[in-house]
């Protein structure tokens, strides 16, 4: 399998990259991933490997990488997206994109969403064709925009137009390998499931009229009713197999009182009240369970008026909705129509089904033996994320599709609220680890 690695020297140079990437602006909106993606074409051509750039729009820019085995087993397919989600630097204490190294960690915006994992699967590729390892499988790397919009505008776009560059058997991507902490015990969830999303638009109409005069028809005040209801109320309960297991798993190795609740949670009656007390001592993780039980709803962006002095005809606003893999869209609208009542208009804007995929996989058996030599003691285990990867795109082309964008991190950082938030980092020693076990991974399945 070619030469022993230096470790320490392949880390510091992909960690070089990982910095120069995040100091990339690729906030989406815009996107503009095209300089991330011609980074990456440097790279690759540099050590003589093959690759293509299609932009979905101008400066909307997807680079996809192939490595040729053998053909005796079908294509394994490491994605990444470039985008990143804005970042308010008022609120960090390190400049978003300055990639700045400190107290362990590197920050940036897309330190863990996800340039990381971008870099990591480039330094697998680029370490496959220098050991000069024997593939029995293509392997392929997908650099792709436009993720946090929607993934319009990059691996949707490459799977209807660009199929043969990514269709594969199995794809590794975001959310998953990440160190969770229940109690002394550590446990590294592996994504096989995700929710759909149904974002969608409620609409309130109501009598027009002058803001001196209040009246009791004023669809403002009628939508604002809507979003409180929507926020004050649980959609109904529903349990899937993967978020089953995920629960009872966490519960055998979570201290008490934890051990003994977490299985009541699936009990519909019991898991509000549940809830309510976990999150008083932890916010974080009551949310993500929560999210994972039911079909969700988040009201995003309002619109009414133009005029401080003039009452609408019409307000609305857009609402982030999420559903359960196996529940339809028009399932999850009767129960958001249920809530709201039956005078406001619900118009869905956007929408694609959530995904379950097996882990009886060898892909997934490699994951685990990986972890048991380079986190023993640790237990691997499948769950669902509550939000979407690109994974539904190529579930499209029949893959199967694993979170697992592996990187060790210590009790006092909490991964889900890296996604997104504040001082977005990732732990240099963690980012070091998972670099080796997502090449080890790639290697030893691919060969």
């Amino acid at each position: 399998m070619g030469a022993s690695l230096d470790w320490k020297a392949v880390t510091d140079e992909s960690i070089g990259w990982f910095k120069d990437l995040l100091r990339i602006d690729t906030t989406n909106p815009p996107g503009n991933e095209r300089p991330a993606a011609d980074y990456i074409a440097r790279i690759l051509d540099r050590e003589g490997i093959r690759f293509e750039i299609h932009e979905s729009e101008p400066t909307r820019a997807n680079i996809v990488a192939r490595l040729e085995g053998s053909g005796n087993k079908g294509p394994l397919l490491l994605n990444g997206h470039l985008d990143v989600v804005p970042a308010d630097p008022g609120h960090w204490e390190h400049e978003p994109f300055a990639a700045t190294e400190a107290d362990g960690c590197i920050w940036g915006r897309g330190a863990i969403d996800m340039k990381n994992m971008v870099t990591m699967g480039l330094m697998s590729l680029v370490l496959l064709k220098r050991q000069g390892v024997k593939l029995e499988r293509d392997v392929i790397f997908a650099g792709v925009a436009d993720e946090e919009a929607g993934s319009n505008r990059g691996a949707v776009y490459l799977v209807d137009q660009h199929p043969e560059l990514v269709r594969a058997d199995y794809v590794l991507n975001e959310v998953g390998g990440h160190t969770l902490y229940m109690g002394s015990e550590r446990f590294y969830p592996i994504q096989i499931s995700e929710k759909g999303i149904c974002w969608f638009e409620i609409t309130a109409e109501g009598e027009p009229g002058h803001g001196s005069m209040p009246h009791a028809n004023n669809a403002v005040v009628r939508l604002g009713r809507a979003i409180a209801a929507l926020g004050s109320t649980r959609l109904p309960q529903h349990n899937t197999p993967v978020v089953e297991n995920f629960l009872r798993t966490l519960a055998r190795g979570a201290p008490f009182p934890q051990n003994k609740l977490m299985p009541l949670l699936l009990e519909p009656r019991l898991a509000g009240r549940l809830l309510d007390v976990i999150g008083k001592k932890n916010a974080d993780q009551a949310m993500g369970i929560n999210a994972m039980l039911r079909n969700t709803t988040s009201p995003t962006i309002l619109s009414g008026g133009k005029k401080v002095n003039v009452i609408p005809s019409s307000s609305s606003v857009q609402v982030d909705g999420r559903v359960i893999p196996g529940r339809s869209v028009q399932e999850f609208l009767d129960e958001v129509q249920r809530v709201l009542g039956p005078d406001l208009k619900l118009s869905v804007r956007t929408q694609h089904d959530g995904t379950v995929f097996s882990s009886d996989t060898p892909l997934y058996d490699a994951i685990v033996d990986k972890l048991a030599q380079h986190a023993p003691g640790a237990t691997p285990v499948p769950y669902m994320i509550p939000g979407f990867t690109d994974s539904f795109a190529y579930a499209k082309l029949g893959a199967v599709c694993y979170g697992f964008s592996p990187v060790e991190l210590g009790p006092d950082l909490n991964f889900t609220r890296m996604y997104h938030g504040h001082n977005e980092r990732i732990p240099v020693a963690g980012f070091r680890w998972g670099q080796r076990v997502l090449y080890e991974v790639v290697r030893d399945f691919c060969t």
